[in-house]
C-alpha cells in the first residue's frame, strides 16, 4: 500500500527575505519538499503571482495543492492551529 503522495507546495519569494526563510523552515521541520519560485528581477513571475494570489505584493507567497495560504504569518496561524498537517497530508 502507498503512501499518501506528498502535496504540491510552492513559494514565491525574494532572496535573503527573512519572512521566506521563516516560511521556509516551517516546511523543513515538517520534511515537506517546497518548490521555491525568485520573483525579484523577474516581472513574469511576480505578475503569475498576483494572478494566483490577486492583490498579493509580499513574499512570501504560499501556496499548497494550488491552494492560496497567503504568507508567514498565515502559514504560522494555520500551523498553530493545528490544520497544517492536515493539508499536508501528515
Amino acid at each position: 500500500m502507498a503512501d499518501n503522495p506528498q502535496p504540491k507546495v510552492e513559494m514565491y519569494v525574494k532572496w535573503g527575505c527573512p519572512y521566506c526563510i521563516r516560511a521556509k523552515s516551517v516546511f523543513d521541520r515538517k520534511g515537506v519538499e517546497v518548490t521555491e519560485y525568485e520573483i525579484a528581477g523577474n516581472e513574469e513571475r511576480r505578475a503569475e503571482m498576483v494572478e494566483r494570489a490577486p492583490g498579493s505584493r509580499t513574499v512570501p507567497q504560499i501556496f499548497i495543492d494550488d491552494r492560496a495560504i497567503g504568507g508567514s504569518d498565515d502559514l504560522a496561524r494555520i500551523d498553530a492551529e493545528g490544520k497544517l498537517d492536515e493539508l499536508l497530508g501528515l
